[in-house]
């Protein structure tokens, strides 16, 4: 059957286009009437803040042909040199290929106090009738009488670091691996510059989507303070993304229509809003926007006040596939306590998950906790003599493993030793900070990049819950489903997780309209059986929204009520979706 996946999903906004100026020369057309506005006898000043990744030659030569004559500067004039911005990020970065620690710095901290001086005093003196100050924290050299800013998601950051592009704030280290470029941006760059944009979210007049090279898109501030707005009222989805790897799989190709050509597909972030974006539709137009800005922004309306008392702006729930079918196992892994978190990488909280089984092949199976009679000190001094020498570990000697089926769900509580084997496909639900994974074995694998794939096992070993054997893992985390309510053509099960975490998971059978209400906090939802599903408001308080088949959606706090049925294809035929929201 044809896929019907949507992998460019759009937030309807409004009917006109009016709202959206497409390609630089009408950007820079709106930008110079901003100018005309508040220029005077006086001289004017225009400053230019970036994000990271914005291709700078592209946006110097708009500037120069659709601008006219003024006095240009560079917010980088006032840096630091590179060397004191390695020394300042290295406790954050830290030696670790993988890991590192959360930044408290600030934009302010990336710029030398003298240069900065001096900057601002020859950009003062400048009496040139138009000033234009560029680049990240340009905001902070210059008083601006219009202010723009350039954005990014972070997933395009990461396609244009691939093709070494581009290198981390204030300095030029294109040349060494992507994955240190990635982790200085996750632990340092973006929580910096998330706070710098919020810091000046409001003064913004024009906001501009540089996501497509050539092709960027602008938008008034105001407007895309209203859309965001907007979007908190409404089911939505965030734009998907894909990745291959080492043990990855075919099904996503099929059923999310992905390229053929592609070796595998072993990722899908289809609700990771730390790095997912949001397309909101102006008419036949979209502006892409990243959808941290909506969390940054709106955390109340979309999280809910007891979620954000516990977190904070930051979206707490993570949902993505991993595809192994007619692949290979996952790598064997564990995910350290919520206090070896916080203690070694400034994280508030840690990575519980679940297994979600989309699709399974006759005989997959998940490796899960241990055997009843594992030898701790012999399972991990035979994993670092398997990675000291390159020799062979035997997963299976140690850890114990279970056959699964579509529709299991398996919970992983941290501290649980796990993995899913090849021909299967899981849709894992997760708390969101989902870098922190520990890797005890990978089966002797490369990365496609050629190299060996990092193995975490000196941090492994200081959280493994030894008590996770198969009697606990059978009772506590294999299926651990209860129905909850029932009515006219629908089932609630409770599937988890585990007590001490702070998810909880609801599937939903329905052959009817399904009733489901936020309780004050966000909602994430997959469809997970059913061709198609409509979500409606029983208020008309928004526009029917439809999903279809593996498609993760996110309804706000803020909507309240809100019901499910099958739509389309599916009508009168069985559906279900698994629902993740914080306990209170």
């Amino acid at each position: 059957m044809k896929s019907n996946y949507d992998k460019t999903p759009k937030i309807k906004i409004s009917e006109s286009e009016d709202e959206i100026f497409v390609g630089w020369e009408n950007i820079f057309k709106q930008i110079s009437e901003k100018l005309s506005v508040v220029s005077g006898p006086s001289v004017t000043t225009l400053v230019i803040d970036t994000y990271q990744g914005v291709d700078d030659s592209e946006v110097q030569t708009a500037i120069k042909q659709y601008l006219g004559p003024h006095s240009s500067y560079k917010s980088t004039a006032g840096f630091k040199d590179e060397n004191s911005i390695s020394e300042m990020v290295f406790p954050y970065v830290t030696d670790d290929r993988i890991f590192g620690y959360m930044t408290d710095l600030e934009m302010n901290d990336f710029f030398d106090p003298s240069r900065l001086r001096e900057l601002k005093v020859q950009i003062e003196k400048d009496s040139s009738p138009l000033k234009v100050i560029y680049g990240p924290g340009a905001s902070l050299c210059a008083d601006a009488d219009v202010l723009v800013y350039i954005d990014m998601s972070r997933w395009e950051i990461q396609q244009r670091m691939r093709s070494n592009e581009l290198g981390n704030i204030g300095v030029s280290n294109n040349n060494i691996d992507v994955a240190r470029r990635y982790k200085q941006s996750y632990f340092v760059d973006w929580r910096m510059l998330d706070r710098h944009k919020m810091a000046i979210f409001e003064q913004v007049d024009i906001f501009i989507d540089a996501n497509k090279k050539q092709q960027p898109k602008g938008i008034s501030g105001e407007v895309l303070t209203q859309a965001l707005e907007q979007v908190n009222k409404q089911p939505f989805r965030v734009v998907p993304f894909f990745d291959p790897g080492p043990w990855g799989g075919q099904w996503m190709k099929e059923v999310m229509d992905l390229d053929r050509s592609i070796v595998n597909y072993a990722w899908s972030f289809d609700c990771v809003p730390e790095e997912n974006s949001i397309l909101l539709s102006f008419g036949e137009e979209t502006f892409e926007t990243p959808a941290i800005n909506l969390t940054l922004r709106e955390p109340t309306d979309l999280l809910g006040s007891y979620v954000t008392d516990k977190f904070g702006a930051e979206f707490p729930i993570r949902f993505d596939f991993l595809d192994t079918m007619k692949g290979g196992n996952l790598s064997l892994q564990v995910h350290p306590s919520k206090e070896y978190i916080k203690e070694q990488f400034g994280m508030p909280y840690t990575q519980d998950e679940s297994y979600y089984m989309m699709a399974a092949e006759e005989g997959a199976v998940v490796y899960l906790g241990f055997k009843d009679d594992v030898q701790p000190e012999k399972f991990i001094s035979e994993l670092k003599e398997a990675q000291e020498t390159g020799g062979h570990f035997d997963a299976d000697k140690h850890v114990a493993k279970y056959v699964i089926k579509k529709h299991d769900h398996i919970l992983i509580p941290n501290g649980t030793v796990h993995c899913s084997g090849e021909d299967s496909v899981v849709l894992e639900i997760s708390a969101t900070p989902y870098i922190f994974t520990f890797k005890l074995w990978d089966w002797g694998r490369m990365g496609l990049d050629g190299l060996p794939r990092p193995i975490n096992i000196e941090h492994g070993e200081k959280v493994i819950d030894w008590s996770r054997r198969e009697d606990f893992s059978k009772r506590e985390l294999i299926n651990k489903i209860e129905k909850v309510a029932e009515g006219d053509g629908w089932i609630e099960e409770s599937t988890g997780l585990s007590p001490t975490v702070h998810i909880e998971t609801r599937r939903h059978w329905f052959t009817g309209t399904a009733p489901h209400n936020t309780g004050g906090g966000v909602n994430v939802l997959n469809l997970v059986e059913g061709r198609e599903a409509i979500v409606e408001s029983p208020t008309g308080a928004f526009e029917p929204f439809i999903v279809h088949y593996a498609e993760t959606f996110i309804v706000p706090a803020a909507v309240g009520d809100y019901t499910i049925r099958p739509y389309g294809a599916s009508e009168g035929q069985k559906c279900a979706t698994i629902k993740a929201y914080v306990r209170k």
